[in-house]
């Protein structure tokens, strides 16, 4: 199935007395982009986490945001740091042995001392395995979402591509049944000119007139470019259903068509044939169009 290059998702984690959210966004783009805004402290993250989207994703631009803050709901207990009191209560035994200093330390005392206790979700810049396996996890939650709106996205495409394609079909089936009928009518308007410029003063030479024919017939010939015209618009539906990637292909496979549609036109000297080439070419921008949001 097709996919959109256009897409969002997030993911909320809770852990270790964080919130972290991570958002999603995909647009346009010739090649696969990923964009990383996330904390400072989470930048030994960022390569393996970019490759976690590169997996998934083929083309396209994808801004990935990391948010975090403190998640007061699930804010762990402050946790006593033993060996900084440890030192703190050394310290205040050399001050009384060495200088004679009187005094105790009461409990609000310690607790007001630097680093008596330790900062909540100290893990989040401690315990790197497990707050990259949590990232990752909430990383692929997202993509998920992102994915799902991109297959959305793809489908409508994809049928507009469809139902595009089976109007060039229809407009190549009439240049089908016209294509004979080309060189007789440019015959017929021809000779009724002749007779309109006839004066008496020259005479009507069969054979040149029909070398002249035969020469129309083989310049307006269309027939190559209407059997590649059918072969394309083959591959395009392949594409549409394919689970490989398609945008580029179908891209490439437009700018054959109008080739061909083009080279019809400059062949054509016939005013229908001339309308349906510019139906043609307007389907086909419209299909460009569309094929452009495809990954």
């Amino acid at each position: 199935m097709s996919l959109s290059m256009t897409g969002y998702g997030q993911a909320i984690l809770h852990y270790e007395g964080y919130k972290v959210r991570l958002e999603l966004k995909s647009v346009n783009h010739r090649y696969c982009e990923v964009m990383m805004r996330i904390p400072r402290e989470w930048t030994r993250y960022e390569d393996g986490l970019r490759r976690t989207v590169q997996q998934q994703i083929k083309r396209g631009r994808i801004d990935v945001f990391i948010h975090r803050e403190r998640d007061e709901e699930q804010m762990p207990a402050a946790r006593l740091n033993d060996t900084v009191v440890q030192a703190y209560l050394h310290a205040a035994e050399q001050l009384a042995d060495r200088y004679g200093v009187k005094g105790t330390l009461g409990i609000s005392d310690i607790l007001a001392l630097p680093d008596v206790l330790g900062e909540p979700g100290e893990a989040c810049h401690g315990d790197e395995e497990d707050w990259e396996e949590q990232l990752q996890r909430a990383l692929n939650e997202a993509l998920q979402g992102l994915l799902e709106m991109r297959r959305r996205e793809g489908g409508h495409l994809a049928q507009d591509v469809e139902s595009r394609i089976l109007r060039l079909e229809s407009l190549h089936h009439e240049m089908t049944v016209l294509a004979p009928h080309v060189v007789s009518d440019y015959r017929n308007r021809l000779k009724h000119r002749l007779k309109e410029l006839q004066d008496g003063s020259f005479t009507l030479d069969e054979h040149k007139f029909g070398m002249e024919i035969a020469l129309f017939a083989d310049r307006s010939n269309i027939d190559e470019e209407l059997t590649r015209l059918q072969s394309h618009f083959g591959q395009c539906k392949g594409l549409l259903l394919s689970d490989e990637p398609a945008g580029r292909k179908l891209d490439f496979l437009i700018q054959e068509m109008n080739r061909e549609v083009n080279t019809i036109g400059s062949k054509a000297n016939h005013l229908t044939l001339v309308n349906l080439v510019v139906e043609m070419k307007a389907e086909l921008e419209k299909i460009r169009e569309q094929a452009a949001n495809i990954e």
